[in-house]
């Protein structure tokens, strides 16, 4: 019998923008791949641009272990799911938590927020500059804007960030020991519990305080626990994945400093800038894991309930058949119809935010600094190889 291939977690050595190299083989293949996962399964692979979007819009696909734990070595693929779990809850309980939450993510909510992010952006570099270089980006400017925003939205104090941002970072490593883990996850949980019950006596006006009256007006009251729940996985997500974007971005467009000379020049191109290095990085590396939960046809292959997939995102943002050379970041390539923030029911709540926060970073940043520069040589950076967000542990500029 054959041994299923390795699931591919490495990056090319000299490139540490491009995705796994074992996906372009994957990805020639005329049918999805199983292959072997650091959790101890077997999984599909789906590479292609088409098949990741169609399998992520399923409703015969489960995302109880959502996002990644197909890569977590000795995960609990069927522990039981926590109900206010938007990442991981389907059908009804899904979609009753997304409604509760959609209003707070709409477009115009974001927009109207965007002269707050701008302003939290400016002041920033003001300090940037009045510091001086070097610094390291990511502490300075890349962690603290996403951070003071997402506290801001949800009601969070700013003052308790080193608390979460330590739990956060434990729990987006793939490769500390469970029981790590266990207790930042449960010390966050009982820290934002608080909070959630100090709101519930005292409303105030953000996220957490109108999805309480929310659910009340509504009849779909939401547990303690709920709230806990649904206020951790924002906190995190909301700037995780977008710190990580501004600092990996930022070193991309180091590296290409004509694409960075074009931005510099044209911040009208910030938004789609933006979609370009969302498509180009895919920061969520390891793609979606997803359980199937009734037969699929996948050309000549069925995959069958009880089966696991894992829906590539980088590897789809590298398909040549709907991105035109798309190893290189371009950015005037309209590159929205990219999957970086997933696809499907599932797909990214809070990606109107993510994308004012990146816009207003782009069209700033390049602009009022526009000699900054690497403090040190690039061989020395180092990568977020071990965590489900890829970024950058520091990064030294100067200008």
């Amino acid at each position: 019998m054959t041994e299923n291939p390795t699931f591919p977690t490495e990056r090319p050595t000299g490139c540490p923008f491009d995705p796994a190299s074992g996906y372009a083989a994957l990805r020639d293949r005329e049918a999805p791949s199983k292959v072997s996962t650091p959790a101890g399964v077997d999984a599909w692979v789906f590479t292609r641009y088409d098949d990741v979007r169609t399998v992520l819009r399923d409703a015969r696909l489960s995302s109880r272990s959502a996002p990644s734990e197909h890569v977590v070595v000795g995960a609990e693929l069927d522990r039981e799911v926590e109900s206010g779990q938007i990442l991981q809850v389907d059908g009804p309980a899904h979609r009753r938590l997304r409604r509760l939450l959609a209003t707070e993510f709409a477009v115009k909510r974001m927009e109207a927020y965007r002269p707050r992010v701008a302003k939290l952006i400016d002041e920033h570099i003001d300090a940037m500059l009045a510091a001086g270089g070097p610094l390291d980006l990511v502490e300075a400017f890349a962690l603290p804007i996403p951070s003071l925003v997402i506290c801001e939205l949800l009601g969070v104090p700013y003052a308790d960030r080193a608390e979460f941002q330590a739990r956060s970072a434990v729990l987006v490593s793939i490769d500390l020991d469970p029981e790590v883990t266990w207790q930042a996850m449960e010390a966050i949980n009982q820290y934002m519990a608080g909070l959630v019950i100090a709101k519930q006596a005292k409303r105030d006006d953000d996220l957490l305080s109108r999805v309480i009256t929310r659910g009340e007006e509504l009849g779909e009251e939401l547990t303690i626990e709920e709230l806990a729940t649904i206020g951790v996985t924002l906190l995190i997500a909301g700037h995780e994945t977008t710190a990580n974007m501004i600092a990996l971005s930022t070193l991309a467009l180091l590296r290409e400093p004509g694409q960075l000379a074009v931005l510099r020049s044209q911040p009208e191109l910030a938004a789609t800038a933006v979609e370009e290095l969302l498509r180009y990085l895919s920061v969520v590396q390891f793609g979606l894991f997803r359980h199937v939960i009734g037969e699929i046809p996948a050309g000549p292959a069925t995959l069958e309930a009880g089966d696991f997939l894992v829906a590539a995102l980088s590897a789809a943002n590298r398909d040549a058949a709907v991105f035109d050379n798309p190893d290189e970041l371009d950015v005037t390539r309209d590159g929205a119809a990219h999957v970086a923030f997933g696809f499907g029911p599932h797909q990214c709540l809070g990606q109107q935010l993510a994308r004012v926060e990146l816009q207003e970073v782009f069209s700033r940043l390049y602009t009022r600094i526009p000699t900054l520069r690497l403090a040190v040589p690039f061989e020395e950076i180092q990568f977020k190889d071990n965590t489900l967000v890829y970024g950058v542990q520091s990064l030294p500029v100067t200008w």
